[in-house]
């Protein structure tokens, strides 16, 4: 009986054995227009997320099914089903460069607002939207199911009345969407709940120069809710979250849950970014992190817990905000920078290229499609439009996005068609 039992062990093991090996595939993502392998490319099945080597290789291991895929510079791929006994399995991803107008927390509501930025959509070469689905004083324009979210009055104000309808009418478009999440910044939670707001030595709550209150980076319960807010939309069929305002405020001698360090900072916002990786997995969705122009010229955290090397590593673009108009204090020979938006962008962009070694695709900038507000107050119009998109081309990054807080787009510095 023992003899027999043993035996019996025996087979079973085999069994699972050969199941395993049955069930083991690869996957080879490569380039759709070259046939090029895809190094970096993240293959998600069954929750699980395998990275492709230098030859784009990605090893799972189960009993095949649907995977989903996506790199800087491509089109996602969501639900491709691969056959586990086929052996290798080739994906091909469609290159795709982001180039974008952002639509406000009011902006992606106002039938005329959205409707223009449409029709330039349709006319030019933009083939992206960045909506704000949490907004700059905390506001969230679509009804949740968030509990803190009507809470705190986020949602006292709906500007959308159906968002997952409209993210699928703007897809079925080939519009790519990027869901802007304002993160640290949000007054509604910051006065709603105080214990979890930043404050002032004296115990007040910290206000900002827009008369703002900020919520603290190091609260669990902050993070919970900005997370949850990008597994909400992420849901709808967003293509990518975009995190905004995820750093500390930019003022000294403030208090907060933790001894306000560089290293507790960088720890936070990079901490916060590698969960929103994990949280955010399954739904194949792109990751983006908004930072400062300086942040690429700064090699501290320039007080805000952004230091470039770390927040790269767990972002798949990287999204700096290279208005000349906040480059004050300029950069290396350029001490004007509104008469030299080409250069601003692209010497920084070189910059962030030399401090990381990281592919030009990792990143897609904010350009300046607003009045100046620091120098000589100049109108940006077409040239210094197109000055700021020839910069971001010629570096070849993923794309572009143009900001306007009022949502007032033209043609200025745009191509027409290319969609």
């Amino acid at each position: 009986m023992k003899r027999g039992s043993r035996l019996l062990g025996i087979f079973i093991l085999l069994a699972v054995l050969m199941q395993d090996i049955a069930g083991a595939a690869s996957v080879r993502v490569v380039d759709a227009s070259s046939r090029r392998p895809i190094e970096g490319a993240r293959v998600t099945i069954a929750g699980r997320v395998e990275v492709t080597d230098a030859n784009g290789m990605a090893n799972l291991q189960g009993t095949g099914g649907p995977i989903a895929v996506r790199a800087p510079g491509y089109r996602r791929l969501q639900q491709a089903v691969i056959d586990a006994s086929a052996g290798t399995v080739e994906v091909a991803l469609a290159p795709f460069h982001a180039r974008a107008l952002y639509l406000s927390f009011y902006g992606i509501g106002d039938a005329r607002l959205r409707g223009a930025a449409l029709s330039l959509l349709a006319e030019t070469d933009l083939n992206a939207l960045v909506i704000d689905v949490k907004g700059d004083r905390g506001g969230i324009p679509y009804r949740s199911g968030i509990a803190l979210a009507a809470e705190t009055g986020a949602q006292q104000v709906i500007t959308v009345r159906d968002l997952p309808a409209l993210v699928a009418l703007l897809r079925a478009q080939g519009i790519y969407l990027v869901a802007r999440v304002v993160s640290f910044k949000d007054d509604l939670l910051a006065r709603r709940r105080p214990e979890l707001a930043v404050h002032t030595h004296s115990g007040g709550l910290f206000i900002d120069r827009e008369g703002l209150a900020w919520t603290d980076p190091f609260r669990p319960e902050v993070r919970a809710y900005v997370l949850e807010v990008a597994e909400e939309v992420a849901r709808m069929g967003f293509d990518e979250i975009q995190f905004d305002y995820v750093r500390f405020p930019d003022q000294a001698g403030l208090v907060f849950a933790e001894p306000n360090t560089e290293a507790n900072r960088v720890s936070a916002i990079t901490g916060f970014l590698a969960e929103a990786g994990r949280r955010l997995a399954p739904y194949n969705v792109f990751i983006a992190a908004d930072v400062f122009g300086y942040v690429l010229w700064n090699r501290d955290d320039t007080d805000i817990g952004q230091r470039l090397e770390d927040l790269v590593q767990h972002v798949d673009y990287l999204s700096p905000m290279l208005y000349p108009s906040s480059f004050q204090f300029g950069i290396p020979r350029y001490t004007d920078p509104v008469a030299h938006p080409y250069e601003i962008v692209r010497l920084s962009l070189d910059n962030a290229l030399r401090r990381t070694g990281l592919s030009p695709l990792r990143f897609r900038p904010w350009l300046q499609a607003f009045r100046d507000y620091a120098f000589d107050r100049r109108d940006f119009e077409a040239g210094e439009i197109a000055a700021q998109i020839r910069a971001a081309e010629a570096f070849g990054t993923a794309g572009w996005m143009l900001w306007n807080p009022r949502n007032a787009y033209s043609e200025a510095g745009l191509r027409r068609g290319g969609n």
